[in-house]
C-alpha cells in the first residue's frame, strides 16, 4: 500500500502510520499549492492524506483508492471529477471539536465580561471602570444557548455550555437523529444527542434563534446551507444576542450582518470566517467595536497533527480490514 501525505509528517506520526499497515510505503512532503500535490501524486498511490485536492487528481493519482482529508470542511475539496467519482473522501471532523468548542466558549465570555472593550481601552491607557461599563457585564450560566449545525464541534460546545450552567438548543438537518456516527474521542461531545433541551429543523431556524442568547454556527457549507442566516433570520435574534460563526463564512449574509451589527439590532458577533478571506481592508466589520474578529484559526492547536494522525490511523486500520470508514463525505449532502 502506497500512502502520500502533503504535509511533512513528523517521525512519531510516520512511526504509528507504519505500525498500522504492515509493509505500507509512505511519502510525505509539505505541499503548499495544489500544482505541488498534482506533481507528488503523479506517481499514483493508494491512500491520499491532504488538505489541499487538485483538480486532476483523479487522473494524476493512478491507483488512487481513499482520501483523507485534514479538514473538517469538504468544500473546497469537492469540485472538479470528485464530484462524480466513486473514491471515497472521509473528513477529519472531530479533532478540531476541543480548541474550536473552547474558543467559542472564549468569545461568548470575552463578549460577556466586556474583555474586548478593556483590551481596547488598555491599548490606549484608559482606566474604564465607569458605572455604565460595569453594568453591561453580564454572566453566560443562565443563558440560552442556541447550536446551528449539531455535529462534532456543535456538540462539544453543547457539553462545554451545559458545563458553564446553560440552557441549550441544537438545530440540525433531520432533527429526529440524535446520534452522532463520527469519529469522536472518549469523553467529548454528546454522542448520543441528550445535551439539548430541543431539537430543530433548517425550516425551524427563526425560532430556535428568538429563543437563543448566544448563537454557535457551526454549519458546513453546502448549497443548501449558503446564507442560511440572512436578513430575516437576523431580524428574529434578541436584539442582545451574540453570533459566533466558525462554520464557514458565506453560511451568513455577511453584509446584512454587518449591518445588523452596526446598527444595534443584535447585541455582538464573535467571527474567525469570512465570505472573501483574507477579510478585505474595506470591510466595516473591522470597525465595530461589538465584533471579536480572528483570521480563520479557531481550530490551530499545538497537536492538530497528532490528533489528525489518531483519527488517519483508525481509518487506515479500517480501510485496510475493508471496514467502514469514518467521517465518508455524501457527495449529495456536500459534507
Amino acid at each position: 500500500m502506497k500512502i502520500i501525505s502533503t504535509v511533512g509528517l513528523q517521525p512519531a506520526h510516520r512511526a504509528a502510520i507504519s505500525s498500522a499497515v504492515a509493509g505500507a510505503e509512505i511519502v510525505d512532503r509539505r505541499c503548499r499549492e495544489p500544482e505541488e500535490v498534482s506533481e507528488l501524486v503523479s506517481g499514483g498511490c493508494d491512500v491520499l492524506l491532504t488538505f489541499q485536492v487538485p483538480n486532476d487528481v483523479t487522473d494524476r493519482a493512478r491507483g488512487l483508492k481513499w482520501i483523507q482529508l485534514l479538514s473538517a470542511g469538504a468544500d473546497h475539496a469537492l469540485t472538479g471529477p470528485l464530484k462524480a467519482s466513486t473514491i471515497p473522501v472521509t473528513t477529519a471532523s472531530g479533532i478540531h471539536a476541543t480548541p474550536i468548542a473552547e474558543y467559542t466558549l472564549a468569545s461568548m465570555l470575552t463578549y460577556a465580561h466586556r474583555i474586548h472593550l478593556a483590551i481596547r481601552a488598555q491599548t490606549k491607557r484608559e482606566w474604564m471602570r465607569s458605572g455604565g461599563f460595569m453594568a453591561s457585564v453580564d454572566e453566560i450560566r443562565g443563558q440560552t444557548l442556541g447550536i446551528i449545525g449539531y455535529g462534532s464541534i456543535g456538540r462539544e460546545t453543547a457539553r462545554l455550555g451545559q458545563a458553564f450552567g446553560m440552557r441549550v438548543l441544537a438545530l440540525k438537518r433531520d432533527p429526529a437523529e440524535r446520534t452522532d456516527p463520527g469519529w469522536c474521542p472518549p469523553g467529548l461531545g454528546d454522542p448520543a444527542g441528550r445535551i439539548p433541551e430541543r431539537f430543530f429543523g433548517p425550516d425551524q431556524r427563526e425560532e430556535i434563534l428568538r429563543e437563543s442568547d448566544y448563537v454557535s454556527v457551526t454549519l458546513p457549507l453546502t448549497e443548501h446551507t449558503r446564507k442560511f442566516i440572512g436578513v430575516r433570520e437576523l431580524t428574529a435574534m434578541k436584539p442582545g444576542a451574540y453570533l459566533v460563526n466558525i462554520g464557514r463564512g458565506a453560511v451568513i449574509d455577511e453584509h446584512a450582518m454587518a449591518d445588523a451589527l452596526g446598527a444595534g439590532r443584535i447585541g455582538g458577533a464573535g467571527l474567525d470566517v469570512f465570505e472573501h478571506e483574507p477579510l478585505p481592508p474595506s470591510s466595516p466589520l473591522w470597525e465595530l467595536e461589538n465584533v471579536i474578529l480572528t483570521p480563520h484559526i479557531s481550530g490551530a492547536n499545538r497537536g492538530y497533527m497528532d490528533k489528525a494522525c489518531e483519527l488517519f490511523i483508525e481509518n487506515l486500520k479500517r480501510f485496510a480490514s475493508n471496514r467502514p470508514l469514518f467521517n465518508v463525505v455524501d457527495l449529495k449532502l456536500g459534507y
